[in-house]
């Protein structure tokens, strides 16, 4: 069997919001959020992806951190490619730029509170519970 894809998504934390990106492709999720991220290419580490996804797809830099939760098989995208996938959180600082829908429809900062009000994509959804405390730690005081 082959070696499993890691598929990676950034929980960028800022004052207590997490970054969320809201999909332009493909067609039957357009629309839907997800942490934004990226495959792993050979001999590239979790940490690395996360800095070039968001890099192409956010135009920010971002430091890794720690993994949040476990890892989420993505069986649709096995199928595909004959291969296991996993999509795995790393929770991410941003070091420099502003976020930006390089290519998503948009990006929006998310309270704990509203985390649950987008219509997320199935494989981000069990990351949620894991993150509203997170966020919750990681408010700025009022």
């Amino acid at each position: 069997m082959r070696q499993t894809l890691i598929v990676v998504g950034a929980a960028i934390i800022r004052d207590g919001h997490v970054l969320a990106a809201q999909r332009a492709e493909p067609r039957a999720v357009r629309g839907r959020w997800e942490f934004p991220g990226g495959k792993t290419e050979p001999g590239e580490t979790s940490a690395d992806a996360l800095v070039r996804e968001c890099r192409e797809e956010l135009g920010v830099t971002v430091r890794p951190l720690e993994q949040i939760g476990d890892d989420v098989p993505l069986p649709e995208v096995a199928a595909r490619l004959v291969r296991p996938v996993v999509l795995r959180l790393l929770r991410a600082e941003l070091v420099s730029g502003r976020p930006r829908a390089l290519e998503h429809l948009a990006v929006r900062w998310v309270t704990p509170d509203n985390l649950r009000e987008l219509d997320w994509l199935p494989a981000d959804v069990p990351f949620l519970g894991a993150l509203e405390p997170l966020l919750r730690t990681h408010e700025s005081p009022a």
